[in-house]
């Protein structure tokens, strides 16, 4: 009689654990998708530790031949995480421009341990004035230690 009061939660915890376990070793955790959606979390909380965890900073610090806050006619230089995370969060411009747009997120597409998603940013009241540019971009991502990590927020075109 006690023999079966605790098989069935022992039972119970084993395939908890066992599911865990399973779930760890597939690594890459959440979607690029994911990602980007976390992102946008992150960016509106302003949560820069969820940001720094999403996003790799070294590698997006290295990118100075375009600018990802829309619109900069010369790329901006970032010469540590901080002043990225401070572009992302609070009033940085990346953040005050991405924000005072909708955001509509497509497709993706994974080709090995790199991926992009599509995100568009569009005016959040249609009009019919010539301010009314959409601004098509493309997402990096890559795998870092078996988690999806954001390394480009290009813009493809604005129109």
């Amino acid at each position: 009689m006690t023999r079966r009061r605790y098989f069935w939660p022992g039972l119970a915890l084993l395939l908890i654990a066992l599911g865990q376990l399973i779930g760890c070793s597939m690594g890459g955790g959440d979607s690029p998708r994911e990602v980007v959606i976390k992102l946008f979390g992150a960016m509106e909380r302003d949560d820069r530790a969820a940001i720094a965890h999403l996003v790799d900073l070294p590698r997006l610090m290295g990118i100075t031949d375009h600018d990802y806050a829309l619109q900069m006619d010369e790329p901006r230089v970032f010469y540590n995480p901080e002043d990225v995370l401070n572009d992302l969060t609070g009033d940085g411009l990346t953040k005050t421009r991405w924000f005072s747009r909708q955001r509509v997120i497509g497709s993706m597409e994974i080709t090995g341990d790199t991926a992009l998603v599509e995100v568009t940013f569009r005016r959040k009241k249609e009009d019919t004035t010539s301010a009314n540019v959409r601004y098509y971009t493309k997402f990096g991502l890559h795998k870092v230690n078996d988690r999806w990590r954001i390394y480009s927020f290009k813009t493809i075109s604005g129109n």
